[in-house]
């Protein structure tokens, strides 16, 4: 289905493609209501008549949208229309960082810890909140152009509850990045997050993955039975303290790894002040603790000898004759014995024969009422959550999985969970009038109330603004209920467009504004790295709708101006030096009649010493240059050989005076 051009939600219109992923299309789109371009995630259409996927598309947004992380892609809207399930996201510019070690290969070590630490950031957050990503990657990680790692797609993350994450036999993530456990099937929480993380790492540093196969199968194996190459084996110039850290994380048993997101982010920060520390530690699994185990019993000793009987075959016999082919044939063998163990626990299920039965429709009915109607059937009941529901009253079932339909039989014993009612949500009504029509909508929006918009002309509040509203403010109404507004057409005051002055010159700038009847107001500021006379901001966003005679405040950049001022000391008449003769009738020439006239000066400006030399004490004429901007204290001091010190102190204004003069 092509969209582009399309308005959802009569708000977000459809702009352009920008990605692809296993389960979606991602676009960029314009908010209509608040101005902005977003992302928008929209399910593909071979998914949307699939119950399944559709509830893991809607865990993204329910999972995220509680997350606020300066390194976790922010969730603002979620919902169906016509068949097109979406998610509006944050719009994130840059790139994904698979496209970035595509392009460049291994990455330095400090940024690609810096990363990491940002990723670990992002992880401590879910994992504080009992969400699990599931599914760390390169893929899933955008890097902006700022630097900032910014984590998406919780696609397939799950909030932590006391069952199990991943049902059994079912793995979720990306073959190249999971965890073993994700491998097997089996339990995932927080740690499954750590090992895709110390992939990631690994991937970063080496421009490699540390697993790799012909195929996902044997992806997997190697993740569940290899140990990964080192990390600075494949490139020498990954620090000693990282390399562990990596491995560290890549621990086949989880509680060999980090055990939180913390304990990580600590290391790496740890690691860019200390690279070949040796800090990591190794998690202890054997702690020394007594534990209980299970008696052996004879019948459990017969059993397991004569497991292993069974176990020798023909075949092992032929690889213990041949043992060149034993590496081999161990590989083989383990094919053989994992498709058997398939058939034979096919074979066992089809033994039990397990009876099918008639799946009853439990909507409506109180959690008491549920659990009998299931027991009758042998089914198993589970409660998977509570939600708001304004077509079931509170406290009965509103959802069930699987669903109820005629003559759908499940096995015995089967699992069916069901949501329970809350009743209708309630929710308080904002004070709205005096807000913009737009701000309105958002307000009411965020406490699940929709806007009807009724316009009227008024003479004393501007069009957009909304004049009175007919629900009152902080009173209580249902979620999803309609708060009539009324809005105000104005009253004739033209409006125009806000352009973007930002970057161009102060005169430009004035000039364009001046062009759409708003006034200018300018301020100063300094930006080195920007050009002398540039408008560095701008306090009304372009593109804003806003009224004529608007006033606007730029900012301009205005740098400081270095003038020369030349200095001029009369060292002479400040120290008052006089001159000592020798009478030419005596015969007296002792050295200590005649005064030395040798001299030290040094010259600051403010607290900093800028210039310093030897002199005379009959200098009647020093002569220097100093190069300063705007005002400052200037000093000298004179200083003699017999410690004699002169300090003299003027303020000087370097853009106004033309000389500095120092005297009696």
């Amino acid at each position: 289905m092509d969209i582009i051009g399309r308005t959802i939600a009569n708000r977000y219109e459809i702009i352009s493609k920008t990605g692809v992923g296993g389960m979606a299309t991602v676009y960029v789109a314009r908010d209509k209501v608040l101005n902005r371009d977003v992302a928008v995630k929209v399910l593909k259409d071979e998914f949307t008549t699939d119950d399944e996927f559709v509830k893991r598309f809607n865990s993204e947004a329910q999972a995220a949208a509680s997350l606020t992380h300066a390194n976790i892609v922010s969730i603002y809207d979620v919902g169906n229309e016509d068949g097109i399930y979406y998610i509006v996201m944050e719009l994130v510019r840059g790139k994904t960082l698979k496209q970035i070690i595509n392009e460049e290969g291994a990455l330095p070590w400090k940024w690609s810890v810096n990363i990491a630490g940002q990723i670990a950031s992002a992880l401590e957050m879910a994992h504080k909140n009992n969400i699990v990503h599931r599914d760390i990657k390169p893929h899933n990680i955008i890097i902006t152009e700022d630097g900032v790692a910014k984590v998406t797609d919780f696609g397939i993350a799950k909030a932590v509850s006391n069952s199990t994450i991943t049902a059994f036999g079912t793995t979720i993530g990306s073959v190249h990045y999971f965890s073993p456990e994700q491998a097997k099937g089996g339990y995932t929480d927080a740690k499954s997050d750590i090992y895709s993380l110390g992939v990631v790492m690994y991937e970063m540093l080496t421009g490699k993955v540390p697993f790799d196969a012909d195929t996902s199968v044997s992806v997997a194996l190697k993740h569940m039975q290899e140990d990964p190459v080192p990390p600075m084996e494949i490139n020498p110039n990954i620090p000693k303290a990282v390399n562990d850290i990596i491995l560290k994380a890549m621990q086949k048993e989880p509680m060999a790894r980090y055990q939180t997101a913390t304990a990580m982010l600590r290391d790496l920060a740890q690691a860019l002040k200390n690279p070949d520390g040796e800090f990591v530690e190794k998690e202890d699994l054997d702690d020394g603790l007594t534990r209980r185990m299970d008696a052996i019993t004879d019948d459990m000793a017969k059993n397991a000898k004569s497991s292993n009987k069974k176990k020798k075959n023909k075949v092992a016999i032929f690889f213990e004759n041949h043992p060149k082919t034993k590496v081999l044939g161990i590989i083989v063998l383990c094919l053989i014995i994992f498709a058997g163990s398939i058939a034979i626990t096919s074979a066992i299920l089809n033994a039990n024969s397990v009876k099918d039965v008639q799946i009853p429709n439990l909507v409506g009915m109180t959690e008491a009422d549920a659990k009998a109607e299931l027991a009758k059937y042998k089914l198993v009941y589970e409660k998977s959550g509570e939600d708001y529901n304004s077509e079931v009253e509170a406290g009965k079932v509103f959802e069930q999985n699987p669903v109820y339909s005629d003559n759908y039989k499940v096995k015995e014993k089967s699992t069916v969970s069901v949501k329970i009612s809350k009743g209708t949500e309630q929710t308080t009504v904002p004070k709205v009038a005096g807000m913009t029509y737009e701000g309105a909508v958002a307000a009411l929006e965020k406490n699940k109330l929709k806007a009807e918009k009724i316009e009227e002309t008024s003479k004393t509040i501007k069009e957009g603004i909304v004049i009175s509203q007919e629900t009152d403010a902080n009173t209580t109404a249902n979620a999803g209920d309609t708060v009539k507004i009324h809005v105000s057409i104005g009253t004739g005051v033209n409006q125009v467009v806000m352009p973007n002055v930002l970057g161009k010159t102060e005169a430009d700038a004035k000039s364009a504004l001046e062009a759409k009847n708003l006034v200018v107001n300018i301020e100063y500021g300094e930006d080195t790295n920007k050009e002398n006379g540039e408008v560095l901001k701008q306090t009304i966003k372009s593109g804003e709708n806003i009224d004529e005679g608007t006033e606007v405040t730029i900012t301009v950049n205005k740098l400081a101006v270095v003038n020369k001022v030349p200095l001029k000391i009369n060292v002479k008449e400040i120290t008052g030096y006089k001159e000592t003769t020798v009478n030419e009738n005596t015969t007296n020439t002792n050295d200590s009649m005649v005064k030395s006239k040798k001299a030290y000066i040094s010259i600051s400006v403010g607290d900093k010493e800028i210039f310093s030399t030897d002199t005379q004490l009959d200098n009647e004429n020093f002569n220097t240059t100093i190069e300063y901007s705007g005002k400052a204290q200037v000093t000298i001091v004179i200083t003699d050989e017999n410690n004699g010190k002169w300090t003299r102190t003027q303020y000087v204004d370097f853009s106004k005076d033309t000389i500095i003069e120092f005297k009696k």
